[in-house]
């Protein structure tokens, strides 16, 4: 119910964790921001403490009273060792490497613990996927926790809120407060695999021009394209993987094609297209093939290497389809 206020009211929920998202360079968890309460295990050594102080004042018993108030005593101290525990520790993010959608996206939270003592036991949680890591913080040194994200949508995806909390050193309480870094990881469309448009007889950016086959050393397999001579056709592996496949040489000469938005079937939606496209995209990679991308609006000149196989899907992540 109270999860539920918060987020019908985010300048509430704002004010009282204390901080804006998304949060700008290191963020750092003044004493303002941790929360601390009793967990399940501490409300039962308080009633425990709460038996023996009545049987030691029934029964007046002086050792009684030493063992209560030694134990509550105890408690004190570890409720201000579990505070201390997650307070003034510096949370910064690393980059975040571009995904597909339908994997989990890494995010890196680099916590620093500004400290002359060690800080065991921090934990990091995704709020909205649940993904947690357990981290040991050495005195004057930082520890790193990846959380996994899943990534379900193409374009960007923010971290979101993530929970730190601790109950070291007894587990008697909980010490907890949030964080939201200004960090995010670029989804691309998830790739469908297909063949690579066949030529046309086009000249200008977008023909496939047939260029000869080398005949030096074999350099591996590519995907079948319709302007390729059945003799390179390499059918050993046709037929274990049941797809169509090339042989490739040393001495080929790289081929140049269009990955046109044009080319798809009219059917196909904008989602399935882009889909289409960044499986051509990593097809004409793996082929050694120059390839340009065209969308409406968007067209990125011919070119191949992992900088441009990189742009074309940023630009597929990033479309916008009017």
């Amino acid at each position: 119910m109270i999860g539920a206020l918060l987020e019908r009211h985010p300048r509430f929920a704002n004010w009282l964790y204390g901080f804006t998202p998304p949060e700008r360079g290191t963020v750092v968890l003044v004493h303002r921001r941790v929360y601390i309460v009793p967990t399940r295990l501490g409300w039962l050594f308080a009633a425990t403490l709460l038996i023996l102080l009545i049987g030691s004042i029934n029964y007046a018993l002086a050792l009684g009273f030493a063992l209560t108030f030694l134990l509550g005593g105890m408690a004190l101290a570890a409720m201000v060792h579990t505070a201390r525990n997650l307070a003034r520790i510096g949370i910064s993010t690393g980059r975040a490497e571009p995904v597909f959608a339908g994997e989990s996206a890494q995010f890196r939270l680099h916590l620093d613990g500004r400290a002359r003592f060690d800080r065991p036991a921090i934990l990091a949680r995704h709020l909205a996927c649940g993904a947690q890591f357990v981290v040991d913080i050495p005195a004057h040194a930082m520890a790193e926790v990846v959380l996994d994200v899943p990534a379900k949508r193409r374009g960007w995806l923010p971290l979101g809120r993530v929970l730190l909390e601790t109950r070291f050193p007894l587990g008697l309480f909980r010490a907890w407060s949030y964080v939201e870094p200004d960090a995010r990881c670029l989804v691309y469309p998830k790739p469908e695999r297909s063949a690579l448009p066949p030529p046309t007889a086009e000249a200008a950016v977008g023909a496939l021009h047939t260029q000869s086959a080398g005949n030096d050393d074999f350099s591996g397999l590519r995907t079948y394209q319709l302007s390729d001579s059945p003799r390179q056709v390499a059918w050993k592996a046709v037929a274990r993987t049941e797809h169509m496949l090339t042989k490739q040489f040393t001495g080929e000469a790289a081929a140049e094609l269009c990955l046109d938005w044009a080319l798809l079937p009219a059917g196909l939606g904008p989602e399935s297209r882009l889909s289409r496209l960044a499986g051509w995209v990593l097809a004409a990679e793996r082929a050694g093939a120059n390839y340009a991308l065209r969308l409406p609006g968007v067209e990125i000149a011919p070119a191949r290497g992992s900088a441009h196989a990189a742009a074309c899907l940023e630009a597929l992540a990033l479309y916008a389809a009017s």
